[in-house]
């Protein structure tokens, strides 16, 4: 009896064949042409050109983002806010071709540093930032209500970690 039969061995010749000649070619392509998206930094420091129409005195921004990928979630918050506050991220976004869009509702007593008595108004916000590899950004941010778009900057903030604090030996 003949366990060698020439038709089956072809058979699985091309076929295991096939398979790494698959595995080459996705390899390959794989290797060339994807990229991992850029990494982009937890906080920026928002500074204004010209304060919010309708406000005394627009403060410094802070924007917190969370990235997966090419999706992002955001926050704004004051920038003498403590940094341990877990704000709900309520700006969404995507990340593509280093352009960073944002959109959501921020709350108007973070953008014009009102009284607690009007916390309970909302904006909603678009923001788009141009990433390039200096340290500022230029950016601009769009509110509903207002014709004009305003420009800012934004410098990432270099986020110390907790160890330092805690552990000083």
């Amino acid at each position: 009896m003949n366990h060698f039969n020439l038709k089956s061995l072809a058979f699985y010749g091309v076929a295991i064949s096939s398979v790494l000649l698959l595995f080459k070619t996705v390899t390959a392509y794989g290797e060339n042409n994807l990229k991992a998206p850029p990494l982009v930094s937890d906080r920026y420091r928002l500074t204004l050109a010209e304060n919010l129409p309708n406000c005394e005195k627009s403060d410094t921004l802070t924007l917190n983002i969370e990235q997966s990928g090419i999706y992002l979630n955001g926050s704004v918050l004051p920038t003498n806010a403590n940094a341990d506050i877990d704000e709900k991220h309520s700006l969404i976004g995507i990340l593509k071709n280093q352009q960073l869009n944002l959109s959501g509702k921020v709350n108007t007593s973070i953008l014009c540093n009102i009284p607690q008595s009007q916390k309970d108004a909302f904006n909603s916000v678009t923001i788009q930032m141009q990433l390039v590899n200096t340290g500022v950004i230029p950016g601009q941010l769009t509110l509903n209500g207002i014709p004009q778009t305003l420009k800012f900057t934004a410098v990432p903030e270099k986020v110390q970690e907790k160890s330092q604090k805690s552990n000083s030996h």
